[in-house]
């Protein structure tokens, strides 16, 4: 057969098509005009009078799929979403530019088998977020680095038309990139009448409050940034609002028809340890997600303190924090390989009011920012006057020296190539994250107490250097030197400071020239080997474990080998009951203090858990060691 002949088949098919295309549909028919890639097109379909009698409540009960099919014979296949009224939806962003042939079935017989087509322009679009390079994102038209740079503004979906707006171009002045908040709007807890605004029961929708979220999600987008989707409240929200399984997908097939056109990524419940059965109920809702979403954004939920409880589950595609522990952080990130983004390490309080310990001054927020980042971990920002959790959000407060913190972060992260930096450890006086290739070394060390800082290099280089105040971004650089080795102190002690090393030359290239998956990062295989683990448990001493009402136990470590790469340990113990299915739980860090073993992980006692205690060493080497203990009461 030759390619002339097959040329000319592919041309008749697709003629054929478009005049079947033409004559299904007689009637008025969707359209969209021509699309740029990866933006949403809204199909339009109106019930008639007769369709809608025969469906009371048609959220519940009409159907109607959309076969999406692309030019190189991808398919897509999306649902239609009720918008009130007689008026459903098929939201639909092409991923490839040319002409898409769209068919429609489903339990309205007037469409079933019709078709139309979407043409699909190649803007200058950059694509949707992906993972890259391991721990780090880009965009995947372009494949772009993604700076992850967040904000918190929980009750974005029903706060005040001008204090979101005015939030929003302070946002987009300031350099954010995503958004992060609820889908339905301010927490009950503040506003009672929202626990059943947006869906009043489980099987219907409030479109009205859904409309405005589409509004806003627009603007986000519009304004360069992603929107980080809560989908339910923290305290069992979700599960009670949704009781059955058919309830939830129901929801879960009416976020993705909505929202999955859009630049977004999910974040399921709010701390999924409060609800019952809480790994099981987000793994039912990831993997729904997983199956239903076409174009497969991000996806996570949030925690009381990790996600890494649930990264076995196969569902979960980055991992979430609310924790400042750097001995949490640090070691969870020598075990897997996915993003991590640090959504609460601290909120700060610039006079909007605190009622949390995690609500935190200004000097204290910007030294918790830049311990994630040393962590690995990408920072979502908070101030208590916006955030919109406990105070309402004022826009009063979208300004503040925490966003100026942020913002020196943002320019000084854009000057490296933040998408290949890991922690790195052959430092002291500061902790550091790095990129240690023959081309292209560069370092970011934070040095929190503001001391001399001693940093070794793989091989002897030329580098210059420079001191960063995080607070204003003043800079102060040095003289180049070349050595394998630097040691020196920032400008005035007291306070903190940021070092940045770099190869001369280097830096001018370096938002240029990148290749994503570049560079190997596996995950550390922790060794176990009695030989050569450097610590012992000291307490608990026993394997019968006496927990009292508060469910806690002293636990202790002992260095049993003492060497310059144990000069500085960090510790993390984990606890989990293999039996009830809830997987681990964070029990404690550092060196010493008190074991918390959760109940809705342990279960009743007496019982019996797995404890595993981590230990990275000075130079990134991580160490284990098993323990089992029966709890008693």
């Amino acid at each position: 057969m030759t390619a002339a002949f097959v040329t000319m088949k592919a041309m008749l098919t697709r003629a054929l098509l478009l005049l079947l295309v033409l004559a299904c549909f007689a009637l008025a028919q969707p359209a969209c005009p021509p699309t740029p890639v990866y933006s949403p097109c809204d199909l339009v379909l109106e019930l008639t009078a007769e369709e809608l009698a025969a469906h009371p409540n048609p959220h519940a009960t009409v159907r109607i799929a959309a076969e999406f099919r692309s030019p190189g014979t991808r398919t897509f296949l999306l649902t239609a979403f009720w918008d009130g009224g007689t008026r459903f939806v098929v939201r639909f962003a092409p991923t490839d530019p040319g002409q898409w042939l769209v068919r429609f079935s489903g339990n309205i017989p007037r469409l079933n088998g019709t078709m139309i087509s979407v043409e699909a322009t190649d803007a200058g679009v950059p694509g949707f977020l992906e993972s890259a390079n391991f721990h780090h994102w880009r965009t995947s038209k372009d494949r772009q680095p993604h700076l992850w740079m967040g904000d918190t503004l929980y009750s974005f979906a029903s706060m005040p038309e001008e204090t979101f707006q005015a939030i929003l171009a302070k946002r987009k002045e300031q350099g954010f990139t995503h958004i992060r908040g609820y889908l339905l709007g301010s927490r009950p807890d503040n506003q009672p009448e929202m626990r059943s605004h947006a869906l009043p029961a489980p099987d219907a929708i409030n479109p009205q409050h859904f409309q405005q979220v589409d509004r806003r999600i627009r603007a986000i987008n519009q304004a360069g940034m992603v929107v980080d989707l809560i989908l339910g409240w923290d305290k069992n929200h979700l599960a009670d609002a949704l009781p059955t399984a058919a309830d939830r997908r129901r929801y879960l097939d009416y976020v993705v028809a909505r929202y999955s056109a859009f630049q977004v990524t999910w974040q399921l419940v709010q701390e999924f340890e409060e609800y019952r059965d809480g790994r099981a109920f987000v793994k039912e809702l990831g993997e729904y997600l997983k199956s239903r979403d076409p174009y497969q954004h991000p996806r996570t939920t949030h925690a009381l303190r990790t996600t890494s409880p649930l990264a076995k589950d196969g569902w979960i595609t980055y991992m979430l924090y609310q924790s400042n522990d750097e001995h949490l952080g640090s070691i969870e990130h020598q075990l897997h390989q996915m993003p991590f983004v640090n959504a609460e390490f601290g909120y700060e309080n610039s006079g909007g009011g605190a009622s949390h310990p995690h609500h935190v001054d200004s000097d204290n927020f910007r030294k918790r920012l830049w311990n994630a980042t040393m962590n690995g971990q990408y920072p979502t920002y908070g101030n208590t006057g916006t955030y919109g959790g406990s105070f309402p959000a004022d826009a009063r407060f979208a300004e503040s020296p925490g966003t100026t913190a942020m913002k020196v972060w943002h320019d000084l992260l854009r000057r490296t190539r933040f998408w290949e930096l890991e922690p790195y450890f052959d430092v002291s006086g500061a902790r550091c994250v790095g990129l240690h290739g023959e081309d292209t070394p560069q370092f970011l060390c934070y040095a929190q107490e503001g001391g001399t800082v001693e940093l070794r290099f793989i091989k002897r280089n030329t580098f210059k250097v420079e001191w960063i105040n995080p607070s204003d971004g003043v800079v102060t650089p040095l003289k180049e030197f070349k050595d394998d080795v630097f040691v020196g102190a920032p400008p005035s002690p007291g306070r903190d400071w940021v070092l940045h090393v770099y190869r001369q030359g280097r830096v001018e290239g370096l938002g240029r020239s990148y290749k994503f998956e570049s560079r190997l990062v596996p995950i550390q295989e922790p060794d176990n080997a009695a030989a050569r683990v450097p610590f012992d448990v000291e307490e608990p001493a026993s394997m019968e474990v006496n927990t009292g009402d508060a469910m806690q136990a002293p636990f202790g470590v002992k260095l049993t080998r003492e060497s310059r790469a144990t000069r500085n340990m960090m510790f993390l113990w984990i606890a989990e009951n293999t039996v009830n299915g809830q997987g681990h739980r964070v029990a404690g860090t550092g060196e010493k203090g008190f074991l918390r073993f959760y109940k809705e992980a342990v279960g009743e006692l007496p019982a019996v858990v797995n404890v595993r205690i981590y230990g990275l060493n000075a130079v990134g080497k991580l160490y284990f060691l098993d323990r089992v203990y029966k709890l008693l009461p």
